[in-house]
């Protein structure tokens, strides 16, 4: 069997669990081929930490694109995340329009915003290009507050109503993309989890577990790449969702319970021994 291989857009944080230091770790214990473009490198995440460094990459991706393409390279699903600007996301547009097969899955988290605030590096006008982007997506994985910002709605805090989410559900299916998974979602405080919508079949799926208390940096990195890991694999919508949630829930139970500072990241590496015999194609 060829093994699968996903390209991973997002930018290196060197300290403090997230985007590609996440992303490559749990879709190569899927025992598939992570490849990465890197879009920047900081030291550290900029949640929480001072004097961070930063270096732009938007510079290298289209050389980096062009190389690849010599080497007729081919990918099994294209996966992109944080974008630091308008710029980058015109070059993710072009990049998946130069990679994209017709069985490539190209799934767009569109990491701009949480707790009803966009990120203060991003202009009021971000979310509309954000949403172009998320337009020739196949699957979108919005947390609610990009979900609303995405569909220029009020943002509302929740608990929600099972109408509430299947209306942001339906809003998010008819941008373009064929499948939704939407994060951060709960009916009471007691569980939270996702919510999933397939515009093929409509059919609909949630996934809970406990509400851990806190917030905790780098967890929709894990979420997402665990998500796209299991689909990659066969697993279907509602599956995929399960699995990562489930993923991320065990990791931040462990970090909770270990007391550390909530700023480094989440302990998805305990994890990934289960992990990687639940996403094994087949897996239960």
């Amino acid at each position: 069997m060829v093994q699968k291989r996903v390209l991973a857009i997002h930018d290196i944080s060197c300290f403090g669990k997230c985007s590609l230091t996440v992303a490559l770790p749990i879709i190569s214990s899927a025992g598939i081929e992570c490849t990465v473009m890197p879009t920047a490198v900081l030291s550290t995440h900029t949640g929480g930490f001072k004097d961070f460094t930063y270096r732009d990459l938007t510079e290298d991706l289209i050389p980096i694109l062009e190389h690849w393409k010599t080497l007729d390279l081919k990918f099994d699903a294209i996966y992109t995340g944080f974008l630091g600007s308008y710029e980058q996301i015109d070059l993710v547009s072009r990049i998946i329009d130069e990679l994209r097969e017709k069985d490539t899955i190209v799934a767009v988290d569109p990491v701009m915003a949480d707790n009803g605030e966009l990120y203060s590096i991003f202009d009021p006008s971000f979310p509309k290009g954000m949403r172009k982007l998320c337009e020739k997506a196949d699957v979108i994985l919005p947390n609610i507050t990009e979900a609303t910002l995405l569909l220029d709605k009020k943002y509302n805090p929740g608990p929600y109503t099972e109408k509430y989410i299947l209306e942001l559900l339906m809003d998010l299916g008819s941008m373009g993309s064929k499948n939704v998974i939407l994060t951060g979602v709960f009916f009471e405080d007691e569980h939270l989890g996702a919510a999933t919508y397939n515009t093929s079949t409509e059919k609909v799926s949630f996934s809970f577990r406990e509400t851990i208390p806190g917030y905790y940096h780098g967890t929709g990195d894990v979420f997402g790449s665990a998500a796209v890991s299991a689909l990659v694999n066969g697993h279907d919508l509602g599956k995929a969702s399960e699995i990562a949630v489930n993923l991320t829930a065990d990791s931040i139970k462990r970090t909770r319970k270990a007391g550390t500072d909530v700023r480094y990241g989440v302990d998805f590496e305990t994890g990934l021994g289960k992990f990687s015999k639940t996403v094994s194609p087949g897996g239960k």
